[in-house]
């Protein structure tokens, strides 16, 4: 069990008592007087009536004590007690704070008891460096743009509606739901709002299992009932959710970079973070809002999927998120909301995904048909990529209209997202994370053809070779078996074997990116990020 000992009396060695009597072990709190006792008044503290500016006093306390933390008021009064201490308990962390009430000390003396400290302690606590510290954090990283939040969302007339990407993920349910929170604690009504379906069993068990207010948009909804526009996930209307594109929008708050113009009065766009639920516990924190246990849930488990837990594109202050939230987050709903029953229409596209599968050096690709749940293709795709030797995967299925895609990698420098765009952006939509993909091509004339065989044929030249022509483009991050004997290769690449499965025949000159243009509209359509991801399953 582990022993810890506070030695002085004041504010601090209050509030530093009050902080460790909720942690596990014995708590110590060494002094003279009556002050001292009145810190262990909740009995979760035992008072020790010694005087630690004693040089012997706490050589006498009989405890294996780990961590020392001397919290007196005045600089040299500290220096004192932080060298007894040191002698008392030679092996103990000492963790000593400066003091500030050191009028009775002239200048030289408070700076050289400063000096002391450094010398005897682990650790120094000064309060002016904290206080300029965490002054320079909040004004010049976020304290002007948490001000400006205030701003805008004071300005709003009427609801909020906090828009995610459509089919939305854990991470953007999460973020639009804590915006809710904070827009609500303004004093402005706000609502969660999302158009199109959220059906991965996982995202459904995560919405019912913590009993989340979303509102379900239709594409002909009158939007005239909101005051307000905010995006969250995502940074531009029109683009992967089914707002007007001409939205006049009020909060973009998204941690993907941006691939075209943002449009907004507050916007937060920092791609440095794994996660936008990351960027919503920072406001959380800065705007002093009081948590929820669903709202920390929530934001929980959106970082924890975004970022693989805590394994992709992961930043230290995902992991700082993460730690405020375990403090209020429901522990025990997050483990049933990892472990939802499946679906059979999952059980049916992973099946023949692996049924259909094709395989080019390391990459595997399959065309599974008409799917029913278009967030299949990301479990599909996870599944095939625990097959050997496999590093990338790629499952593609029919739904309304559209082709809809689902990429994954591992053990590789690609960028599956830049692939997908090179692949498929100049006849659809594509994007996402580096190992974790998604694309939708919309179907157009080719929905016209009455023979579905002649179809799906169609569709699996299209998608085969797109991808594997984009993937051409990055030598090293395709293996060398994979590439094809008369295929262009930047730099000094040379090509070893020809590409398996992937004869081009006579469309071998043309031009990759204009070989297979579908649908009416053969215009570059420029993708959000995060757009074209496999909806609400994370990508």
């Amino acid at each position: 069990m582990r022993t810890r000992l506070v030695v002085g009396t004041g504010s601090i060695a209050r509030a530093v008592t009050d902080a460790l009597c909720d942690r596990p072990g014995r708590l110590l709190v060494a002094g003279p007087d009556e002050e001292t006792n009145r810190l262990c008044e909740s009995g979760a503290a035992e008072w020790l009536p010694v005087d630690p500016t004693d040089p012997a006093a706490l050589g006498k306390i009989d405890a294996p004590v780990e961590t020392v933390v001397v919290a007196g008021a005045t600089p040299v009064g500290n220096l004192a007690m932080a060298r007894h201490a040191r002698q008392a308990f030679p092996s103990a962390f000492l963790l000593a704070y400066t003091g500030t009430d050191g009028h009775h000390d002239d200048n030289e003396q408070r700076h050289s008891a400063r000096v002391g400290l450094q010398s005897v302690a682990d650790r120094v606590v000064d309060p002016g460096d904290v206080l300029g510290s965490y002054l320079q954090d909040r004004v010049e990283t976020g304290g002007l743009s948490v001000h400006k939040l205030r701003e805008v969302i004071a300005n709003v007339d009427g609801t909020l509606a906090v828009v995610m990407h459509d089919n939305p993920d854990p991470d953007a349910i999460a973020s639009a739901i804590a915006l809710v929170r904070i827009a609500e604690r303004m004093g402005c009504p706000a609502e969660a709002c999302y158009y199109g379906s959220i059906n991965h069993q996982q995202n459904r068990a995560f919405v019912n299992l913590l009993d989340i207010d979303l509102t379900a948009l239709e594409t002909d909804a009158d939007l005239s009932a909101f005051g307000g526009f905010a995006l969250v996930d995502h940074a531009r209307p029109g683009v992967n959710d089914g707002l007007p594109e001409d939205t006049a929008v009020d909060i973009v708050i998204d941690h993907h970079p941006p691939r075209g113009p943002v449009r907004a009065a507050f916007t937060d766009l920092r791609s440095d973070v794994g996660a936008t639920s990351t960027l919503l516990v920072e406001y959380i924190r800065r705007l002093d809002i009081d948590i929820s246990e669903t709202v920390a849930t929530a934001l929980l488990f959106g970082i924890r999927v975004d970022t693989n837990e805590f394994t992709r594109e992961v930043s230290a202050a995902d992991f700082e998120a993460g730690a405020f939230l375990l403090q209020a987050a429901d522990l025990g709903v997050l483990e049933r909301i990892e472990d939802p029953s499946m679906s059979s229409d999952t059980f049916e596209t992973i099946a023949d995904a692996i049924h259909n599968r094709s395989r080019h050096g390391s990459v595997l690709l399959s065309g599974v048909g008409e799917i029913r749940d278009r967030d299949t293709l990301a479990q599909a795709a996870d599944r095939l990529l625990a097959m050997e030797d496999v590093t990338t995967t790629l499952v593609y299925g029919i739904q309304s209209g559209t082709i809809y895609i689902s990429a994954r990698s591992r053990g590789t420098d690609l960028d599956l997202g830049e692939t997908l765009r090179a692949a498929f952006g100049q006849i659809g939509s594509a994007g996402g994370h580096a190992d974790m993909a998604g694309a939708q091509l919309d179907l157009g004339v080719m929905e016209a053809i009455s023979d579905d065989t002649d179809l799906a044929a169609i569709v699996e030249e299209i998608v085969t070779d797109r991808f594997l022509d984009a993937l051409e483009i990055f030598p090293s991050q395709l293996p060398p078996e994979s590439y094809g004997i008369e295929t262009e290769l930047p730099g000094n690449a040379t090509p070893t074997t020809p590409r398996p499965e992937a004869d081009h025949g006579d469309d071998s000159g043309e031009d990759t990116a204009n070989r297979y243009l579908v649908g009416d509209d053969e215009s570059s359509t420029e993708e959000e990020p995060g757009a074209g991801r496999d909806t609400d399953s994370g990508t």
